[in-house]
């Protein structure tokens, strides 16, 4: 937990800068999130974005994919990139504190982190995850936990292309090479595919999809 203030004005975050009370987001708390961000003034078009994923959480409690918030706000992923440098997840959904591990902002505090028990297809490997499914050590990471993802996520495992292993594998190498993760657009540009590919290989989300196959999740 950490203590973020702006405007004289105190914020309790967890350690993944996620307000521990929702309900506490307020429009100067995003211009603070925003310059912590690298962001120095939220302009009209930050504040479309931000409004956005605002109204959509509150009525559907879910946090927007990527593609959907593009469509939605008609920005292509180049100009959501300039507007949030440091990416989605870490960049708009912090801003905007609407994130895929909370429910209703009106309800409150975040889902608490469980674990619960996932097993191989074609062994008795057993794989520690949280109640969403996130490998809770990406060092247990193997292929199989890959294919029982994609799997989960309604692709079989013979609907696995070269491109699906193209984008894992360069999830993992971030991952080992320097214990980074990739915003969605450093992926896309390495793997050489568009926004709409990506959708196409994993229609749940790039962190809900592509992340969680790579059994990777973001921590800041």
């Amino acid at each position: 937990m950490r203590e973020f203030s702006y405007k004289g004005v105190s914020y309790q975050l967890d350690d993944r800068g996620c307000l521990l009370d929702p309900r506490a987001w307020n429009r100067d708390f995003a211009e603070g999130m925003a310059r912590e961000r690298g962001i120095p003034a939220l302009s009209k078009e930050h504040w479309g974005v931000i409004d956005f994923m605002r109204d959509n959480f509150i009525k559907t409690g879910v946090c927007p994919t990527i593609y959907a918030t593009c469509k939605a706000t008609g920005l292509p992923p180049q100009e959501m990139q300039k507007l949030f440098p440091t990416g989605y997840h870490r960049g708009l959904c912090l801003v905007a504190d609407v994130h895929y591990r909370i429910s209703h902002i009106d309800y409150g505090a975040h889902v608490r982190q469980g674990v619960a028990d996932l097993r191989a297809f074609n062994n008795d490997k057993v794989y520690r995850t949280d109640v969403r499914g996130f490998l809770t050590d990406p060092d247990d990471w193997d292929e199989d936990f890959a294919r029982h993802r994609v799997a989960e996520m309604r692709l079989s495992e013979k609907e696995m292309t070269v491109e699906h292993w193209q984008i894992i594998n360069y999830l993992r190498d971030s991952w080992r090479d320097g214990r980074r993760i990739p915003t969605i657009y450093e992926t896309c540009e390495s793997c050489n595919i568009d926004l709409g590919k990506l959708e196409e290989l994993f229609p749940g989300g790039y962190h809900r999809g592509a992340l969680k196959a790579a059994g990777l999740r973001f921590f800041s």
